[in-house]
């Protein structure tokens, strides 16, 4: 990885407090990026700070909350001037068939994961433009095939992944570089966190996270995908035989996919 690409590159990142984020932020840090770091735990994110070798502004941001996005990125361009990257990675996961689901959950998920997203983008997106800029989306492979279990989830990665194909388009010539990017299962506590059917927390991961693709390895495949613009990276081959799979033989994906989540331990499909 060229060392001098991200020197002094104001990088806004959400939920980065663990996983997949704080990743991405030690990773930046260690290439002399200059970082906005943004989770619920301010406790968390001053721990970072203290510890990365790099500028870093933390910010307690709530990206289901507007007024919180704004003050992310107003505080960003009041630090440092400008916004060069913009890191949608906040994120929350849901475990529950649709018919035993309390609505409440559907609409927490499209809250942090699509609207946190078009919130943040929404106001970083004149100095994005200004600085020829990167806005990328941290989806699933859930937001290309519909995962069951996983309505919500799958709901707010579809809205993610269209949003910012759009907003590509709109910018086609502007310079603007926008990436979805899909890490496939990834070891972090995001199953661990994820919502059941009545809004609590599983508290468990059905998953064998230790056998999963490393948050850090994620960070350099972003990385890469950042220093050459790319619209799009799936990083695990099962991924990207899924997305390729289903576009001629979607039935035979949905009952691999049905298959593999109804043998997950304690499966609501079961």
């Amino acid at each position: 990885m060229k060392q001098q690409y991200f020197k002094d590159k104001v990088v806004v990142i959400t939920g980065a407090s663990s996983g997949i984020g704080l990743a991405c932020a030690r990773l930046f840090a260690a290439q002399g990026a200059k970082l906005a770091l943004a989770a619920r735990s301010l406790d968390k994110l001053q721990v970072i700070q203290k510890e990365l070798p790099a500028a870093v502004l933390a910010v307690k941001t709530d990206v289901s909350k507007e007024e919180d996005c704004r003050k992310l990125i107003e505080q960003t361009i009041a630090t440092y001037g400008g916004i060069d990257i913009l890191v949608n990675n906040a994120g929350i996961s849901m475990r529950a068939v649709f018919k035993d689901l309390d609505l409440k959950v559907l609409h927490q998920l499209m809250d942090v994961n699509f609207w946190g997203c078009v919130y943040c983008t929404k106001y970083a997106l004149p100095s994005l433009l200004e600085r020829k800029g990167s806005v990328v989306g941290v989806t699933s492979i859930a937001g290309f095939k519909g995962l069951p279990a996983r309505t919500g989830y799958s709901a707010s990665k579809f809205a993610m992944n269209g949003f910012l194909d759009t907003l590509r388009t709109e910018h086609l010539y502007d310079d603007l570089h926008v990436m979805i990017f899909a890490p496939g299962f990834t070891a972090s506590n995001v199953r661990f966190s994820a919502l059941t059917a009545d809004g609590s927390p599983q508290g468990e991961t059905p998953r064998k996270e230790e056998k999963m693709m490393s948050a850090e390895t994620v960070a350099r495949h972003m990385l890469r995908g950042l220093r050459k613009r790319k619209d799009q990276m799936i990083l695990t081959p099962l991924g990207k035989a899924a997305v390729l799979v289903n576009k001629f033989f979607p039935k035979l994906v949905s009952r691999m996919e049905y298959k593999m989540m109804k043998a997950e331990p304690d499966s609501p499909l079961s």
